[in-house]
């Protein structure tokens, strides 16, 4: 059994990401499934299935590589708060991901989103994860 399902979530992700494969199935959740969704928004994954056929449920996601290159279009995806240490950072302190170019996952009192849409919205929260 695992301790933290986020973590779990991004390696799996990485993993699969990789080694090549075209998809990756992982144990469904609430906050997975926003995440998930914001991946997909943000062009990180080409598609994505929620399937309740077991009790919990398990999310499909289809992996996006680079059509001349074969590499995968997740460079890099790393965990920021960690359970035993909590990352916040208020509306104004939101970490810009590779000078823009990536996104920083947050969890605010008004969901799952970006770190752009936090600042839009003028939220803080806890820092899940960077995405590039």
């Amino acid at each position: 059994m695992y301790t933290d399902p986020i973590a779990d979530y991004l390696t799996r992700i990485r993993n699969a990401s990789r080694a090549g494969h075209r998809v990756v199935e992982i144990p469904a959740s609430k906050l997975k499934k926003e995440m998930t969704k914001i991946l997909f928004d943000q062009g990180y994954i080409l598609s994505y299935k929620f399937e309740d056929t077991t009790v919990q449920g398990s999310i499909k996601i289809a992996l996006k590589y680079d059509k001349m290159t074969k590499e995968p279009v997740i460079k890099k995806i790393q965990r920021i708060s960690t359970p035993g240490l909590r990352q916040y950072a208020g509306a104004n302190e939101l970490p810009r991901v590779l000078n823009g170019l990536g996104i920083a996952i947050v969890s605010t009192s008004h969901g799952v989103m970006t770190g752009k849409q936090a600042q839009r919205e003028n939220v803080g929260g806890e820092v899940l994860c960077y995405v590039y």
